[in-house]
């Protein structure tokens, strides 16, 4: 509760700053992943929309690295002019554990604008294992604990930490294959080199269709209207749930009116059509809530993974 308190406050805080801001210089939006992903994606296609209402020139700027904390870092101790935002991804909450020492405080030092959309993922496995759904997979897993392998793209991921929820929720002990790079990840699964993976949906839908992938479960609570034949994971284990979430947030202290002004170019921007397509071609859904309604969510989330870090001994790449 006090964590929710320090971010609704900064939420309302006035805060000054000490230099005037030219209406005609541009607005950057960090964005701690490379060029091409969905992070990346969603922050330009927003970037796009939210320029062209304010009349203002939004540029999109990529500081991957330390699972988003470089970016994260630069906008922590940005002014809070408006001049500065990030684009961030579940890290930001799954950081919050992973990193013993993070030099910033992902609620204290950030503005929560909106969240601009959530991304569950697709447990997939290679068309010769033994198992045609959950139930099955935690049967097997549990005639042949050691024996199976997940394909991780990178540690402490969501997908990462999304397997680790699975085997904690499950009871089960299935060995986890690290890669560089979800790719990789996909291409050995594909190969039959390992049974199983986390993948987020747009990087194995094609697979799935074409049948050299099958689908065990989706992430989300439901049913996802892309894969309306595949069940969620919930169905079998009470409970489970995990999705990536993309939000944008501000400096802390950012003032109330100047809050108001982003907040609402980022909502609209998110439900319009346009933006809404360019989403949901990633697989994702838009949301487009408020600022206090994305402070709780994010308080919630880092209590959330704090148990799945603490079982997965999960440490910084």
């Amino acid at each position: 509760m006090l964590r929710v308190g320090c971010l609704l406050a900064g939420l309302a805080a006035t805060g000054a700053w000490s230099q005037s801001v030219s209406p005609s210089a541009p607005v950057r939006i960090l964005v701690g992943a490379p060029a091409g992903g969905s992070t990346d994606t969603m922050a330009r296609a927003v970037a796009q929309a939210m320029g062209q209402q304010l009349g203002r020139t939004v540029v999109v700027e990529n500081r991957p690295g330390a699972g988003g904390n470089l970016a994260a870092e630069a906008v922590a101790r940005a002014a809070p002019d408006g001049q500065t935002l990030l684009m961030s991804f579940t890290s930001h909450a799954i950081n919050a554990s992973l990193y013993p020492r993070l030099p910033f405080d992902p609620v204290k030092d950030f503005t929560p604008l909106t969240m601009v959309s959530t991304s569950p993922s697709v447990l997939v496995a290679h068309p010769s294992l033994a198992a045609n759904n959950v139930a099955e997979l935690v049967a097997l897993a549990k005639a042949k604990p050691g024996q199976l392998n997940f394909a991780i793209g990178a540690l402490g991921s969501s997908l990462h930490l999304a397997g680790e929820a699975f085997k904690l929720k499950a009871g089960v002990f299935i060995v986890n294959i690290p890669y560089r790079g979800t790719a990789p990840a996909v291409q050995d699964v594909l190969a039959g080199q390992v049974e199983l993976m986390f993948a987020a949906v747009g990087n194995v839908q094609q697979h799935i269709r074409a049948g050299k992938l099958k689908a065990l479960g989706v992430t989300s609570p439901h049913r996802l209207p892309v894969l309306p034949d595949v069940p969620a994971i919930a169905d079998t284990l009470p409970g489970f749930e995990s999705s990536a979430w993309f939000g944008l947030f501000g400096p802390a202290k950012m003032a109330p009116e100047l809050l108001r002004t982003w907040s609402d170019a980022a909502r609209a921007a998110v439900q319009s059509p346009d933006v809404r397509r360019r989403i949901e071609a990633e697989g994702a859904s838009a949301v487009g809530n408020s600022p206090q309604e994305f402070a709780r969510f994010v308080v919630a989330d880092i209590a959330r993974w704090r148990e799945v870090v603490k079982f997965s001994g999960a440490k910084p790449e």
